[in-house]
């Protein structure tokens, strides 16, 4: 059944096991108040890493309670607080690692540690998923936070992460749309190159569990009338389930765009780590939050990452 809501993952959550949720640095007001309405749910355990003072000020700002919620107290800093909320992690006493008042650089070196860290064979992406009023299911739109110019070993990754992330919601076989500027090969622009050549390499069974097709541009990905319009014939065209962007820039604009511009509704994760990390963005808002920890406990009650 495909998700037009994403409410849909609130109810899922709940109807799986109860995940224990670590926050680095949890003296942030938004990451409070979205952990908490995802506990009322009955779905995650918050366990807070930081100054236990500013905690429960911060708390107390928002009109939250952390009653229910375990706290640890950590005033050496926030790269200290994600330390050990990682190593909280890898001891197997937190099922998702979550972002709160730390700089994604001191979260990502906890994270990516090579002795201490939670390092798999994959690189991290970012997973984004969209419902859009303009657009008739679910949809996914990477990498638009961790890699800034993906070469095409790495876009191989971030397909497989995001279709690892499709599998365990129960889009079976999605779609990749690898989008450029135009849908037409052109030796002077790398993303059609890529996009060329990610589509071979599916073809081949190099990457699997989905269909790779492009380059297309972003009209055609999502339009099967743009589609038909410039004359080409794709199953991927006008009804992508993943929506591969070029690099950074290209992708931060887009998923800004559809949250603000748009009236789309987003939940995101971070994927390629042993568990899924919940990396919000300060511009989103408590419905993405909530719906992003709904994700991440989704995926981890769906699998063993």
């Amino acid at each position: 059944m495909s998700i037009r809501d994403l409410s849909v993952l609130v109810q899922r959550a709940k109807e799986g096991r109860r995940c224990t949720v670590v926050v680095a640095a949890a003296e942030d007001e938004d990451v409070l108040v979205s952990l908490h309405n995802a506990m009322m749910q009955g779905f995650i355990t918050p366990l807070l890493i930081g100054d236990s003072d500013r905690i429960a000020a911060t708390a107390c700002k928002a009109g939250i309670t952390t009653e229910g919620m375990e706290l640890l107290d950590n005033r050496e800093g926030a790269a200290s607080a994600a330390r050990m909320a990682v190593a909280i992690v890898k001891e197997r006493s937190a099922d998702i690692l979550m972002k709160g008042h730390v700089s994604t650089s001191d979260l990502l070196r906890a994270i990516l540690d090579r002795e201490a860290g939670l390092r798999t064979e994959q690189m991290l992406s970012h997973v984004a998923f969209f419902v859009s009023p303009y657009y008739h299911k679910l949809f996914c739109v990477t990498d638009v936070a961790m890699n800034i110019a993906p070469g095409l070993e790495e876009k191989v990754q971030i397909i497989q992460n995001a279709v690892k992330a499709c599998h365990l919601i129960g889009v079976k076989h999605p779609k990749v749309a690898v989008v450029a500027a135009v849908e037409k090969v052109n030796p002077k622009m790398e993303a059609t190159l890529h996009a060329a050549r990610l589509k071979e390499m599916n073809q081949e069974g190099s990457i699997k569990g989905c269909i790779v097709d492009g380059p297309f541009a972003i009209d055609i990905a999502v339009s099967r009338e743009a589609a038909r319009n410039k004359g080409i014939e794709s199953e991927v065209a006008g009804d992508c389930d993943i929506i591969l962007v070029p690099d950074i820039e290209a992708g931060n604009m887009f998923y800004k765009a559809l949250n603000f511009l748009g009236g789309a509704v987003s939940a995101a994760v971070v994927m390629g780590a042993s568990v899924p990390v919940v990396l919000t963005s300060r511009s989103d808002d408590e419905r993405s939050k909530l719906y992003a920890i709904a994700l991440a406990a989704c995926l981890k009650s769906s699998s063993n990452i």
